[in-house]
C-alpha cells in the first residue's frame, strides 16, 4: 500500500497548527462483519476500539505511553483541546489572554465540573502542576524544558524543594496565571497534553497514597467521558459518556469498552467477528484486507506520529563495559539496517523507513510550511543501507576498542504488536549477516518491563520508540540534553546542550527562522554521533466498522479523539 495515496494529510495540519501558534505569540459489536456499530444496550451507541498494550495508570504524573494518554483524555480536558486539524482551540479555557512579551498566559476557565459534581477551577490546575514538578517523573521536563515555567527546572532538579514556587497561580477559581521564562510560540499546544491536565486536589488528598487513577472509584472526569470500568493491567475498561460535561451535546458516542490486543491476526478476527469497531492491523493482514472485497473499503491508514528506533547504553555498566560508547561502532550497527525491508517485509502497514533523528510529517515550519524532515537523505553521511561502508565503521571501531568480537542483548516489547518481534528478529539478522564478530542476542519482554530497564540503564541496545507530544522539532531533540529522563543512552554533549539552551531560553526563542535552523544542527550532531538508529515512522492501518465516523487521528500528542465520533 502506497502511503501517499492512501494517508491522511497530516503535513499541513501540523503546519496549520504552527502557523496560529506562532500568531498567538510566544463494544459494541456490529451485526454483519464490520458493518457497523451497535446500540449499547439502552438504545445508544457503543464502539469497541482496540488498544495495543494495557493501560497501568491513569495518573497523568505517571503516565507515560499512548494508549494511557488516550484514555486520560476521553476523561479530563485541558486547558486547551485539538480541532480536527491539530490546532489548540480552547476548552476548560474559554478564553486565554498572552502578555506582550509572550511570558505570561491568562487562563479565563468556563464553567465545568468534576464527575462528583465539584467545579473545576484554577486551582485545580496549580495542584496538578505543582505535583508534577514535585515528582519530577519523567515527563516533568514538559513543565520545566519545554513549557519553561518559571521555576519549573529548579523543583524538577532538585535544587528547590518548595514547590508552591512554581510560577502558576490561581487569581480566582476561574482565572490561571501562568509565567514562562521565556516565550513559547507552542505554548497553547502543550495545554491539550495530558500532563498538564488538572486533579481536584480535595478528592486526591482524600485517597490513599499511590491508589488516584486506579479504579473508577478513585479517578474524577471532567472532559467527554467517565471511567466505569478499569483495573489496572487488565485487558479491558470502559468510558461512559459524561452527561454533565461542558460540552455533552458536541458527544454523541454513550459508550467506548477498550480491549487489548497484541496480536494482528487477534486483531483481523476480532474486527471479523464483530467483536470490534476500530482495531489496527499489520504485516500480512494489512494485504489481506486490501484483497478482502467486504474490507478493503473499511481500511483507513493513518499517521501514528511514532518513530521506532534503536537506542544504545554508552555506560561502563553494560555492553560489554561500555563498548557501544564508540561512535564508529553505533554507526555501523545504523548503517547494516536495511529499513526499507523492515516496512516492506515486516510492518507492512504504510509505515515509512526513517533516516532522522527527527521523524517526518509532523512539524512543519510556520514561515514556509515545509516539514522539517522532509529531506530524508540529508544525512547520507552518516545513516543508510550500506554494508561496506557498514563494514568500514566496524574495522575502525574493532582497532579502536582492541577488540575482535562483540556479544550484546537487544530488548524490545512483546506486547506492543506483533510486527515488532519480527522488526527485532529483521535486525537481528542484518547485523550479524553484515558485521562478522557481532552477536546480537534478543530479549523479549513487555513494554513496561522495557521503559523500566531502559530508564534503569539496565541494558545494551533498546528497539524502543517515540511520539510527538507537540508539533515543534523539540519534542524529539530535546531527548538528547545531558542528563535528560528520556536520554537512555546518557550521551553527552556541550556543543549539543549549548544549540538546544539557545533554541528554548537563549537568543534564538524570539527568532523562529533562526531557531529552526539552529535545530538542524542540534539534529546533525545526533546523526553523526549515530546516537539513536533511526528505523521507521509508524503508520496505523486502520479497520473501522461501517457508519462509524469522524474519529480523529492526529500523529501528535494525542493519536484518537472520539468527541466528534458518531454511529450510523
Amino acid at each position: 500500500m502506497s502511503w501517499n495515496q492512501t494517508r491522511r494529510s497530516f503535513l499541513g495540519t501540523a503546519g496549520g497548527a504552527l502557523s496560529a501558534l506562532a500568531l498567538a505569540g510566544c463494544g459494541g459489536g456490529s451485526s454483519d462483519s464490520g458493518s457497523g456499530a451497535a446500540p449499547a444496550a439502552d438504545g445508544g451507541k457503543s464502539l469497541g476500539v482496540m488498544l495495543y498494550t494495557n493501560v497501568m495508570s491513569l495518573d497523568t504524573d505517571l503516565a507515560t505511553d499512548g494508549d494511557s494518554f488516550e484514555v486520560i483524555a476521553d476523561c479530563i480536558d485541558g486547558l486547551m483541546q485539538m480541532d480536527e486539524d491539530g490546532a489548540a482551540i480552547p476548552a476548560l479555557a474559554e478564553t486565554t489572554d498572552i502578555s506582550d512579551d509572550g511570558c505570561t498566559w491568562t487562563f479565563h476557565l468556563r464553567d465545568a465540573k468534576w464527575s462528583n459534581g465539584t467545579p473545576v477551577t484554577a486551582n485545580d490546575f496549580v495542584f496538578a502542576w505543582r505535583r508534577i514538578c514535585k515528582n519530577a517523573g519523567e515527563y516533568a521536563y514538559m513543565m520545566s524544558d519545554i513549557g519553561q515555567i518559571k521555576g519549573a527546572a529548579a523543583i524538577v532538579n532538585g535544587d528547590q524543594a518548595d514547590e508552591t514556587t512554581l510560577a502558576i497561580k490561581a487569581v480566582d477559581d476561574k482565572t490561571l496565571e501562568v509565567q514562562l521564562e521565556v516565550p513559547v510560540p507552542y505554548f497553547d499546544s502543550l495545554m491539550y497534553f495530558p500532563t498538564f491536565y488538572p486533579i481536584n486536589e480535595e478528592f486526591y488528598t482524600g485517597l490513599e497514597d499511590g491508589t488516584y487513577g486506579t479504579s473508577p472509584e478513585t479517578f474524577l472526569s471532567c472532559g467527554a467521558f467517565v471511567l466505569s470500568d478499569y483495573l489496572p493491567g487488565t485487558a479491558n475498561l470502559t468510558v461512559t459518556k459524561n452527561p454533565d460535561y461542558w460540552d455533552a451535546d458536541r458527544v454523541q458516542l454513550d459508550s467506548i469498552t477498550y480491549q487489548v490486543v497484541g496480536s494482528s491476526d487477534n486483531a483481523l478476527t476480532a474486527f471479523k467477528n464483530n467483536s470490534l469497531d476500530v482495531v489496527m492491523i499489520s504485516g500480512n493482514q494489512v494485504a489481506a484486507a486490501e484483497d478482502d472485497a467486504d474490507l478493503s473499503d473499511k481500511l483507513e491508514v493513518t499517521g501514528a506520529g511514532y518513530m521506532w528506533y534503536l537506542t544504545f547504553s554508552q555506560t561502563k555498566k553494560n555492553a560489554q563495559g561500555g563498548m557501544l560508547a564508540n561512535k564508529n561502532l553505533r554507526l555501523a550497527f545504523s548503517n547494516a539496517i536495511d529499513r526499507e525491508a523492515l516496512v516492506d517485509n515486516y510492518v507492512m502497514d504504510g509505515s515509512i523507513a526513517t533516516y532522522t533523528a527527527v521523524p517526518p510529517q509532523f512539524a512543519a515550519s510556520a514561515t514556509t510550511g515545509e516539514d522539517f524532515s522532509e529531506d530524508q537523505e540529508m544525512f547520507s553521511d552518516y545513516i543508510g543501507f550500506d554494508v561496506e561502508k557498514a563494514q568500514k565503521y566496524f574495522e575502525d571501531a574493532k582497532k579502536e576498542l582492541g577488540v575482535d568480537s562483540f556479544e550484546f542483548t537487544m530488548i524490545f516489547g512483546n506486547n506492543e504488536g506483533d510486527e515488532v518481534t519480527k522488526v527485532a528478529q529483521a535486525i537481528k539478522e542484518q547485523i550479524e549477516g553484515a558485521l562478522s564478530g557481532v552477536t546480537l542476542n534478543l530479549q523479549a519482554m513487555t513494554k513496561a518491563e522495557r521503559l523500566d530497564k531502559m530508564q534503569e540503564d539496565n541494558y545494551d541496545v533498546a528497539l524502543t520508540r517515540w511520539g510527538p507530544d507537540y508539533a515543534d522539532p523539540m519534542t524529539y531533540l530535546g531527548m538528547w540534553i545531558t542528563n535528560n529522563s528520556n536520554n537512555y543512552g546518557f550521551w553527552s554533549n556541550a556543543e549539543y546542550d549549548k544549540i538546544i539552551a539557545d533554541c528554548t531560553t537563549g537568543e534564538l526563542v524570539s527568532d523562529y527562522d533562526a531557531r529552526w535552523d539552529a535545530l538542524y544542527e542540534a539534529e546533525a550532531l545526533v546523526m553523526q554521533e549515530a546516537v539513536i538508529a533511526p528505523l521507521y515512522t509508524k503508520a496505523n492501518a486502520n479497520l473501522i466498522a461501517d457508519g462509524v465516523e469522524g474519529i480523529e487521528f492526529h500523529p501528535v500528542a494525542l493519536n484518537r479523539v472520539y468527541k466528534n465520533t458518531t454511529v450510523a
